[in-house]
């Protein structure tokens, strides 16, 4: 019953990667050796370099395909994309150079593998986003479509109708409903497509409708006929998936983790909690961090000088704050009010028209600069460029009450910037939703999304009208 165009495109994917490769071998052949850019000449034929260049493609192709790369990604973000590709093409150099290695070649040009590298990373990352976006488009217009069925026509059922036509780029029409205690739905539903049948009535609505998924969103207590759906939808050829019953208590990606032989599923996964991923974001916070520092200097002199003009006190205003794992440490600002009591800054919140800021620090603030200092905070350890914004213990031990999974955002470095502050969640905005950007944030981690929140950051500028 599943369409066979998947294996198809898989296919398409390989030929196009490795014709991408075969163009960026004879590319980085042109640069290297033929368009003077560079005095070395190449010990070994044109034809050597080819016969390692395909021999690298095949390689590539191979463990594309061990490494899931040509898998259907309908359902995934381009960054778990590009995390294949870096994994496909750092595995495929390896394996080249151990060849290279083994027979011996001593005479190839390591600038040239490091130009054709780099240069496969680039152009076939750059063809596979723009082939995902042109894909999402017809997608939208409602071409290549994929149909669902889904089992039960209760609030699990009807949230997953509503999540799913948010997102009309992935393709996926919903045929209609089974469920076993309703014919119709409710009027306020009446737009929801229809209950066609009961779930006893599965087997042959798979025969009469073309369905590639069926989605089972039943309660706990239908948890005896999850056997006999399966089951069906296997003998058709068709993919069952189950949504359940305690999905809200469920992080955005859930893991899946074996104990004792027993799948379990992880409640709260965090990519931060794996060390690679750890020492890569902090790897690029200090580099990101020395080179802003490097750069804004003298603007920072500007700024010190500006302040100590405009009113009495200190350069740097320093406030507690509540960190990663609820550890509190120093925060660096530029001062923007006048010199207050620690107990009145600590325990107030800032507001439009705030009385307490001075001329000067109502600039800093609408435009962010006051935030400079704290990439000294990165550098040390306390903060990262991207993450959720600390808060100070005062709020944080009344808004731990108040607010469902607040304490979350501690599981990480706060930041900067983040994915709350680049949607407009800044000053007196709804903590609630500022919660719910971060632990997306959290779950959803990758070095190519902190990329593109410093990314929105900037283009966005540091102008926000909530920045008060």
């Amino acid at each position: 019953m599943i369409r066979g165009n998947e294996k198809f495109l898989s296919q398409i994917y390989a030929l196009s990667d490795f014709i991408v490769i075969q163009w960026v071998f004879l590319f980085t052949w042109w640069l290297k050796f033929r368009s003077g850019l560079f005095t070395y000449e190449s010990h070994l034929p044109f034809t050597t370099y080819f016969l390692w260049g395909v021999i690298y493609s095949v390689a590539a192709i191979a463990v594309g395909y061990f490494t899931t790369l040509y898998s259907s990604k309908r359902k995934k973000r381009f960054s778990f994309e590009a995390y294949k590709i870096i994994q496909v093409h750092g595995i495929s150099l390896l394996i080249l150079l151990s060849i290279l290695f083994l027979f011996k070649e001593l005479d190839y040009s390591r600038s040239f593998l490091a130009i054709f590298f780099l240069g496969n990373l680039f152009f076939v990352g750059l063809y596979r986003y723009i082939v995902k976006g042109l894909l999402k488009s017809f997608r939208k217009k409602g071409y290549n479509k994929q149909f669902v069925l889904i089992l039960g026509a209760g609030s699990l059922g009807r949230s997953f109708y509503d999540n799913l036509m948010q997102y009309p780029e992935l393709g996926y029409e919903v045929i209609g409903f089974l469920d076993d205690f309703r014919d119709t739905h409710d009027r306020e539903h009446a737009h929801y497509k229809p209950i066609i049948g009961s779930v006893d009535d599965l087997e042959a609505i798979l025969q009469q409708y073309l369905v590639d998924e069926v989605i089972i969103a039943l309660p706990l207590k239908a948890h005896k006929k999850y056997g006999s759906i399966i089951g069906i939808c296997e003998k058709a050829g068709v993919r069952a998936l189950i949504i359940p019953d305690f999905f809200d208590f469920l992080p955005a990606r859930p893991y899946f983790d074996n104990f004792a032989g027993i799948p379990l599923i992880n409640v709260r996964d965090i990519p931060l909690d794996e060390l690679r991923n750890r020492l890569l974001k902090r790897a690029f916070d200090i580099v990101f961090s020395f080179i802003v520092i490097m750069i804004t200097l003298p603007l920072m002199a500007i700024i010190a000088i500006g302040i100590k003009l405009t009113s009495p006190g200190p350069v740097i205003f320093k406030q507690e704050r509540v960190g990663m794992n609820r550890r509190r440490f120093i925060m660096y600002k530029f001062r923007s009010m006048r010199d207050l009591p620690q107990e009145v800054s600590d325990t107030q919140w800032t507001t439009a028209d705030d009385p307490r800021r001075t001329k000067f620090g109502t600039f800093l603030r609408k435009t962010s600069l006051d935030e400079l200092p704290q990439f000294f905070n990165v550098l040390k350890g306390d903060m990262s460029v991207v993450g959720p914004r600390p808060e100070r213990p005062y709020y944080v031990e009344q808004f731990k009450e108040e607010i469902p999974k607040y304490m979350v955002k501690h599981h990480i470095r706060p930041g900067i910037t983040g994915w709350a502050q680049t949607n407009g969640l800044r000053g007196d905005t709804s903590i609630q939703d500022r919660i719910l950007h971060d632990i997306f944030y959290i779950e959803n981690w990758t070095l190519l999304f902190d990329i593109k929140i410093i990314f929105k950051t900037i283009v966005k500028g540091f102008m926000n009208k909530n920045a008060y």
